[in-house]
């Protein structure tokens, strides 16, 4: 933190740091206007998409008997994993006292929350009777692993939500009392989600007790939801599934998107609302070098994942790793090694890859080799039952995804980006007052009025 400024630097600073980071909600362009247009009409393909498969069932899709787990399962796990980044920057570094952290919190925190809800929402879709929902609740049976990841996905989703609203109040008041320009509704929105915020030490003093207990919590449900995930597939028997160390591979794969994910929105946040001066060249050297160390973590639990089953070569097991390395599914499995990890762990040791462009680019191609890598957990094992398969179509024995699979699952991006783009047109993406705090501003201006509106 900065030495405090006199009042008059602290009130033109804060002026200054007020103005760029709401930004993002002030400003109104045609691109803007067409994005969300084609969020919107993509996101209505998939509705209709999956109007489709309601009502002629999961027949539409190329899931079928042996099959029965594909693409969305895919997309779950891939949400799943990215909505870990939450509880790895908004909790574990804030509690580790790592400061660069702050900046980018907020936008972990969009983005936990939009995959996480787009997680829960696969899980419906890929439901055969998703009318029959309300039945988990009420006749839920505590052995069944579906039972286990609704619980645990309603709760993060839950404490994520907290942990972006509870630290935005002070912000939220900032916006109801100095934000023009925007319709009335909108003022009265924040006047009313900023719960009285007066901003004096007692409001701080709770607001800061409520997170630290909040981001403790969220550590236990952060593990678990991806370690229950994980166990949806290893409480099988089934060859490349059957794993003792599928819990801490998952959570591991998991920081590993999270991380990716949140540096492309960061960078495209500081070339859309200009931002180079939040979102810095350090900023991206340190969360690069975050990505370098995840995907080490990672790149150790899949050498444990293929080595030891490779050494004993069991005859299922057998099967399956000849099939990812060099048959049908080895070029998705390739690419999502080479792509997902080495290739950064190589790249990223130098710090050129490490600015904000080429890391931008790095990590666009671990989010996309991450999803392929859901896709080869899934659908190998699927096509390499136990028993024989005989008397079906020869379509039944291989899987390739339908139409309405294909827009059921552009509908599930897009509707993680359409969350992420309402979040940042209606809230700040950094944190004022943090920043604020953080540029030796004291806390008393934060609810100052401005000249020009008392």
């Amino acid at each position: 933190m900065q030495e405090q400024k006199s009042p008059e630097e602290s009130r033109k600073a804060l002026d200054r740091i007020f103005k760029d980071l709401t930004r993002s909600i002030t400003h109104h362009d045609e691109l803007s206007r067409f994005w969300l247009f084609i969020l919107t009409m993509f996101a209505i393909v998939g509705v209709w998409g999956f109007i489709i498969q309601f009502q002629r069932g999961l027949g539409v899709t190329g899931m079928r008997d042996f099959v029965s787990w594909a693409m969305y399962i895919a997309n779950f796990v891939f949400f799943v994993a990215v909505s870990l980044i939450g509880f790895l920057i908004s909790s574990t570094l804030h509690l580790l006292k790592f400061e660069w952290s702050k900046p980018i919190s907020r936008v972990a925190e969009q983005v936990a929350i939009a995959a996480v809800a787009l997680a829960g929402i696969i899980i419906v879709m890929d439901m055969g009777r998703p009318d029959r929902l309300l039945n988990v609740f009420l006749h839920g049976r505590f052995s069944s692993p579906i039972l286990w990841d609704v619980t645990v996905i309603s709760t993060y989703l839950v404490i994520s939500v907290l942990l972006f609203y509870i630290p935005l109040i002070p912000d939220l008041a900032l916006l109801r009392d100095r934000l023009t320009g925007v319709p009335q509704i909108q003022k009265k929105i924040y006047a009313i989600l900023s719960l009285g915020w007066k901003g004096n030490p007692e409001q701080f003093k709770i607001m800061a007790h409520a997170l630290r207990i909040l981001m403790i919590l969220i550590i236990p449900v952060g593990l678990s939801i991806h370690t229950v995930t994980s166990w949806l597939f290893a409480v099988t028997p089934r060859a490349g599934w059957d794993s003792t160390i599928y819990g801490p591979y998952f959570v591991s794969g998991a920081f590993l998107v999270g991380t990716a994910a949140m540096i492309v929105l960061m960078y495209i946040y500081r070339v859309r609302y200009r931002l180079k001066n939040y979102f810095t060249d350090y900023h991206f050297d340190m969360t690069g070098k975050l990505l370098i160390f995840v995907c080490l973590v990672y790149l150790y639990f899949n050498l444990n994942e293929f080595l030891v089953p490779g050494y004993k070569m069991k005859l299922a097991e057998g099967i399956h790793l000849k099939n990812i390395f060099v048959g049908g599914h080895s070029g998705m499995f390739w690419f999502a090694q080479i792509g997902g990890m080495v290739l950064p762990i190589v790249l990223l040791l130098f710090r050129f890859f490490r600015k904000p462009f080429p890391l931008f680019l790095i990590s666009s191609l671990t989010v996309v080799a991450s999803w392929f890598k859901r896709l080869v957990i899934v659908v190998p094992t699927m096509e390499h039952p136990h028993l024989p398969i005989q008397n079906v179509p020869e379509h039944f024995k291989h899987y390739s995804p339908t139409s309405n699979e294909i827009v059921i699952t552009l509908f599930a991006f897009v509707s993680a980006f359409l969350i992420i783009t309402i979040l940042a047109k209606l809230f700040p993406v950094i944190s004022i007052w943090e920043y604020a705090e953080q540029n030796g501003i004291d806390r008393k201006y934060l609810v100052e009025k401005p000249e020009n509106q008392k």
